[in-house]
């Protein structure tokens, strides 16, 4: 694979496939096949245009370069199926925690840690239900856990982890601080050491103290809706949600009610933009844009949000198998996924079941080329645009 100057991952995690892109002709340099990514975990940004992933059927942690010669650098056997995943600071010491996979209810309690500078990897048990995760760095490695039922930030030293002996033993955290017990989202700030859990009471954020962390303020979502997924802005310090209101009935879902949410954390102010009605699901962050796909019975579109904050709708063709009027937009049905990269303005959404990408450019709302793969995208697949120093690598929690 010829080195390039910005890359466009895409992962159809139903088929297996895993492809590595030129942007924007769109160029086909390297694929990866009998490779399941994990959807959920997602794609974590390393320093040097690397990223991580979890292959959730063969248990590894994959690290891949897709703008370099070899699209695989690394693989690690870590505990799957794999719920979420994040790095230190430095990119060098990873946590996967696992989730439900293909069950109804949370079954493993299973936490890995990596050491990529090393190699080695340690599984332990912690506590059952889908725990979000954070690596805090300054001197010791802090793994912060997010859980539920009871609802927590639990504090592990990450060598102490990585330590553990063989056989998965149980481990204690050193330090709790209380969440409510319906937490679902997480975000770090490296630069001053915070951890944010979003919940219904709104986004708590905790600042690291020697080898523990310490509660601060709750920032309000200043709306009766609440966000269920935090990303923090690596082109100034801000979070980013999408706000979801209206009644949580799924069979509802074209009139949930949708507004992007933007905290200032060097200002404390909070900016709320209304997105329209369906279903949003993540958001991306382009050079001067934040950029959301809505999915609608009426029409789909991408929304792209300025910096200047006006709004620009882009429509976008619809999906044979969308989700329809009195179904759940979850069981059966196609979705999107939208990536972007701070340090270009391009945008990238797929159209679920008909292996399309939409490349767009996002100053003029044109789309500038259409990729087609040779296998579907169910369920919509997973995106990443990224380039060889974007700044991506500044959010260490995998999206």
């Amino acid at each position: 694979m010829n080195a390039a100057a910005s890359a466009l991952l895409v992962s159809d995690h139903v088929a297996g496939s895993v492809y590595a892109l030129t942007v924007p002709d769109g160029t086909v340099t390297g694929r990866l096949t009998g490779r399941h990514l994990s959807e959920h975990a997602g794609f974590l940004a390393l320093p040097g245009g690397r990223v991580a992933c979890v292959d959730d059927r063969r248990g590894e942690l994959l690290v891949l370069d897709p703008l370099g010669d070899e699209l695989v650098e690394l693989a690690v056997p870590v505990a799957v199926p794999a719920e979420h995943l994040a790095c230190d600071p430095s990119g060098r010491r990873l946590a996967v925690t696992t989730g439900l996979g293909e069950n109804t209810e949370p079954w493993s309690d299973l936490l890995t840690v990596v050491d990529l500078a090393t190699g080695e990897a340690s599984r332990v048990r912690t506590h059952v239900g889908e725990p979000g995760v954070t690596v805090l760095g300054g001197g010791d490695p802090l793994v912060v856990l997010r859980h539920r039922e009871p609802g927590a930030l639990a504090v592990h030293r990450f060598a102490d982890l990585l330590a553990a002996p063989p056989g998965c033993p149980a481990v204690t955290p050193h330090a709790l601080l209380p969440l409510p017990d319906d937490g679902h989202g997480d975000a770090q700030d490296p630069g001053s050491s915070q951890v944010f859990a979003a919940t219904g009471a709104g986004v708590h954020s905790a600042r690291r103290k020697g080898d523990t962390i310490v509660a601060e303020t709750v920032i309000p979502w200043e709306s009766p809706a609440r966000g269920w997924y935090l990303r923090l802005d690596t082109r100034r310090r801000a979070l980013w949600t999408t706000l979801r209101g209206g009644t949580p009935d799924p069979l509802r879902w074209p009139d949930w009610t949708n507004q992007a949410w933007c905290h200032d954390l060097e200002t404390g102010r909070t900016l709320l933009t209304e997105l329209g009605p369906g279903l949003v699901f993540r958001l991306a962050l382009a050079r001067n844009h934040t950029a959301f796909t809505r999915v609608h019975p009426d029409g789909d579109e991408l929304v792209l949000l300025g910096a200047d904050d006006t709004l620009r709708r882009v429509p976008l063709p619809a999906m044979d198998a969308a989700p329809r009027r009195g179904d759940t937009p979850w069981e059966g049905v196609e979705r999107r996924a939208v990536a972007a990269s701070p340090g270009s303005d391009w945008v990238a959404v797929t159209r679920g079941g008909h292996g399309e990408v939409h490349l767009v450019d996002a100053e003029s709302g044109q789309e500038v080329n259409r990729l087609r793969l040779s296998t579907p995208l169910h369920h919509g697949g997973h995106v990443m645009l990224l380039g060889r120093s974007d700044g991506a690598d500044g959010d260490p929690v995998g999206r």
